[in-house]
């Protein structure tokens, strides 16, 4: 081995895992996305986003219709613009971003994310809060600021808990982030079921419904009306598909989610991510509304004072407490440690630990405060507007250069100390943007779409005019080598940690079987249930009595399905550790024999 070979070893076993690309042994199949993105966009949120349907005044055909181009089109972004540029590089877009622009652009950038992740944190907080509040009957918090000092402290204990356990307990989180996914699911959809009766009675005096038209009828005439709560027409069709794909444009035209779809072994499971767009961002926000209007009908009062907690209890009592607390954190935990890491890289010199505290503190003080979670929808749309430039940047490097005979990474090669024409382009973009919405050029939830096509033209023009054009043969060649080197390092360390070609054969043991069949169980007794509820009541009464029957048995089948599930994911990894052992074992043994 070479003495050049030996420094890029070493340097290389100095760097940090998240400065260099995915080796392959971590990288997982489509079910790994389809689970991981069920789980993270099924979240308390959809809660909120699908009352504020209702009270824009959409109507029914138009959210059905408009949900469903809206988050086709988000998972086309996630599997055509994202994830050929994380799989390609296997790099988060924090290590891309570092490569393409530099360290001063990056810290700009992270602190947008801070400032983006820690206030989505913070709104998953309040709305967990929602869910204590209506246990301790703590009056529910409709305006703008707190005005119960109960629900204050309520918010800050809930916070501290999320900020706990995104500092010490993450590893663990995310596990059971995982399987909550398929509860999750189920639930959302069966609320949505436990409630239709109460709306339908509400309207003709009956809880049953004959036919699929009987339900839109029933939907038209008191959820998505097509009028909103001044009697004005509310908003349609190009809007709410607009929304539903602008949601997440950080993620995918923002390539945030080049973190995680980096795992992936094949560019085609970007399309996985149609479990979080087509459930919690199509059913999830559907049965949401029908929710939210059900509890509106059954109080009496208008569907913009009623909050998640309470929406969540009437449609399923005690697992609706569950339900929001669950999402809640979930989704809090994940967004605030996105939130620590861009702090740390903002500050290098301190720990996670420590960063992840400072801007708990700053997520517990904003959760306070309902209109964060109130809302939601312009929040999403404008961290999207805000960091879709910076998508269009990585993404013009990424392919566009390439095919005009420009050189990615061109300002690292240079050794320029600031990338000018990243920078740049970024703050045009973003007067482009925002300068569109503040003259009402065209719908907000667009307004991604022509900055990102700016900031590519904008950025390709200015790197062409400064250098980018120039040849980096040698520079080209040292990263050849640095990835190559990469890989063979990461061959050895996958060896070395039992990880090989072998699949481990599946676990078909009698114990394993009945664990299963048990959270299975667990999770059809509530689907038949709330069907039962849903088409087995002929009168108010009768809806009642299965409706408490459901409420009574959906929180111990909520029961039976974590613990069970929790157990049959612990003996997976187990099994697991187990298998990658003893692969150690007999790679030693050879070894051994050839000493001895």
């Amino acid at each position: 081995m070479s003495n050049d070979s030996q420094d890029l070893r070493a340097r290389i076993a100095t760097m940090d895992d998240e400065q260099l690309p995915v080796a392959k042994h971590k990288l997982h199949g489509w079910r790994h996305f389809a689970g991981l993105y069920a789980a993270e966009h099924v979240a308390a949120t959809e809660f909120v986003i699908g009352a504020t349907f209702v009270a824009l005044g959409a109507s029914v055909w138009d959210v059905f219709i408009g949900l469903i181009i809206g988050n086709t089109m988000a998972v086309l972004s996630f599997w055509l613009i994202t994830a050929p540029i994380a799989v390609q590089s296997r790099l988060s877009l924090f290590t891309y971003l570092d490569r393409v622009a530099g360290g001063s652009m990056s810290k700009i950038y992270n602190i947008a994310n801070v400032l983006i992740f820690g206030t989505i944190a913070a709104a998953m907080i309040t709305v967990s809060a929602t869910a204590v509040r209506v246990l301790f009957n703590i009056p529910p918090q409709v305006d703008a600021y707190p005005t119960s000092m109960t629900f204050v402290f309520v918010a800050c204990a809930v916070g501290a808990i999320v900020v706990l356990v995104a500092v010490f307990g993450f590893n663990v989180l995310t596990e059971f982030a995982n399987i909550c996914a398929p509860w999750l699911m189920v639930f959302f959809t069966v609320g949505g079921m436990v409630l239709i009766p109460a709306l339908a009675e509400s309207i003709t005096g009956y809880t049953t419904l004959r036919s699929f038209g009987d339900f839109m009828d029933i939907a038209g005439a008191t959820v998505w009306t097509g009028f909103n709560a001044a009697g004005e027409p509310g908003v349609g069709i190009l809007e709410i598909a607009g929304f539903a794909w602008a949601a997440n444009t950080f993620s995918h035209f923002g390539l945030i989610d080049m973190a995680l779809l980096r795992y992936a072994k094949k560019a085609r499971y970007g399309i996985a991510t149609a479990t979080g767009m087509m459930f919690g961002h199509y059913v999830a926000w559907i049965s949401a509304g029908l929710m939210g209007a059900g509890t509106a009908a059954l109080t009496m009062r208008s569907i913009v004072e009623v909050d998640p907690g309470e929406v969540a209890f009437y449609a399923l009592g005690a697992s609706g407490f569950v339900i929001v607390i669950v999402a809640g954190w979930t989704t809090a935990n994940s967004n605030l440690y996105r939130a620590g890491l861009a702090a740390q890289a903002v500050l290098p010199n301190q720990s996670r630990t420590k960063v992840t505290l400072i801007v708990g503190l700053f997520v517990v003080a904003l959760s306070v405060f309902p209109f964060v979670y109130q809302n939601m929808l312009p929040l999403l749309t404008y961290a999207g507007l805000l960091l879709v430039p910076v998508g269009g940047i990585v993404f013009a490097e990424h392919h566009i250069f390439p095919r005009m005979g420009l050189t990615r990474f061109w300002a690292r090669y240079k050794k320029v100390a600031h990338n000018v024409p990243a920078i740049g382009t970024w703050a045009i973009s973003l007067v482009f943007g925002f300068g569109l919405n503040l003259l009402h050029v065209m719908p907000y939830y667009y307004l991604f779409l022509p900055t990102w096509a700016l900031s590519i033209v904008v950025y390709t023009l200015w790197a062409r005019s400064v250098g980018a054009g120039e040849p980096f043969a040698a520079e080209q060649e040292a990263d050849r080598q640095f990835d190559e080197t990469v890989r063979e390092v990461q061959a050895e360390q996958a060896r070395a940690e039992g990880f090989g070609d072998e699949e481990m054969p599946k676990d078909n043991s009698p114990l394993t079987w009945v664990i299963r069949a048990i959270w299975i169980v667990a999770l059809i007794i509530p689907c038949i249930l709330g069907w039962r509820v849903m088409f087995n009541s002929p009168e108010l009464y009768t809806y009642f009595v299965n409706r408490d029957l459901f409420y009574n048995v959906s929180i111990w089948c909520t029961l039976a399905y974590f613990v069970f599930a929790w157990i049959d994911l612990r003996r997976a990894t187990s099994r697991a550790q187990r298998f990658r052992a003893a692969r150690i074992a007999e790679q030693r043994e050879p070894v051994s024999s050839e000493a001895s």
